[in-house]
């Protein structure tokens, strides 16, 4: 069973991908927050990605990464310049020095949100993102780029889009992945036998997606759920209106026009 370093273990996808991971994978959990409910396969080892040595204490010795630390909406410079920007660069160059190759990179929709809704694209599309935080991911998605060819790190960038048992609202239709089909997405960063750098969504089979998806398809992404099951009940109680005429027509929803917070199911933090 391989042993895999995931940081920011303590958020919501980590708690997601634990559950998901059980038995599959020994999993070496960190964060700046402490745990203390590790199961079986699960020990944890604090670190802040802000600091190099403790970074590479946490990835000493693991097979894989699934890099997910980080803030994770949008914030004043600061804050996303330490945790996202400053803790990638570490996470990298830690994984580089340890002589861990293999990362999968928790990247995100908000590194392409200032595209219209009536725009597909893909991974060769040139990155638009629409905050601090959607260009804290890009600059994770160029760092992948950069140790890839230089030092032979095989990275997957995973544009997420949202996690969940199923879509909260309309926007959500689009770009909703399940937590299994994200555990398959992920496991095929860890598992697939020639990635060298690659990048894809993370979304289900989602009939409204904005993002063409074939590369995924390509390493053998093979989705399970769909949006388009829950589109009535979201359409019955959500409007695809929310007021905000330019959150509306772009797909980083929110992102593009707040200053703080961004994401309706989360705090606004900055």
């Amino acid at each position: 069973m391989k042993t895999i370093l995931m940081t920011g273990a303590a958020g919501d996808v980590g708690a997601i991908l634990r559950k998901e991971f059980q038995g599959r994978y020994r999993l070496r959990l960190s964060d700046i927050a402490a745990l203390d409910d590790c199961a079986s396969n699960e020990e944890f080892v604090p670190a802040d990605l802000s600091d190099l040595e403790a970074t590479r204490k946490a990835v000493a010795g693991v097979d894989g990464i699934i890099h997910l630390g980080g803030f994770s909406v949008e914030g004043d410079w600061d804050r996303i310049l330490n945790a996202n920007i400053i803790g990638t660069r570490n996470l990298f160059e830690a994984a580089r020095i340890e002589g861990v190759k293999r990362i999968v990179f928790a990247s995100s929709n908000h590194a392409m949100g200032f595209y219209r809704r009536d725009e597909t694209v893909d991974h060769t599309d040139y990155p638009r993102p629409d905050s601090r935080y959607g260009v804290s991911k890009v600059f994770g998605e160029a760092m992948g780029s950069l140790y890839s060819d230089k030092y032979g790190a095989e990275v997957m960038n995973i544009r997420i889009g949202n996690v969940a048992e199923e879509p909260a609202d309309v926007r959500r239709l689009a770009i909703w992945i399940s937590p299994r089909d994200l555990a398959q997405l992920v496991s095929i960063g860890l598992e697939y036998h020639d990635i060298r750098f690659e990048v894809v969504y993370g979304m289900s089979e989602n009939k409204r997606a904005w993002w063409d998806n074939s590369n995924a398809r390509r390493l053998g992404y093979d989705p399970q759920d769909r949006s388009e099951d829950y589109a009535a009940k979201v359409l019955s109680e959500h409007s695809a209106d929310t007021g905000d005429s330019l959150a509306d027509a772009l797909q980083g929803g929110t992102f593009v026009s707040t200053e703080s917070g961004g994401d309706p199911t989360k705090p606004h933090l900055a």
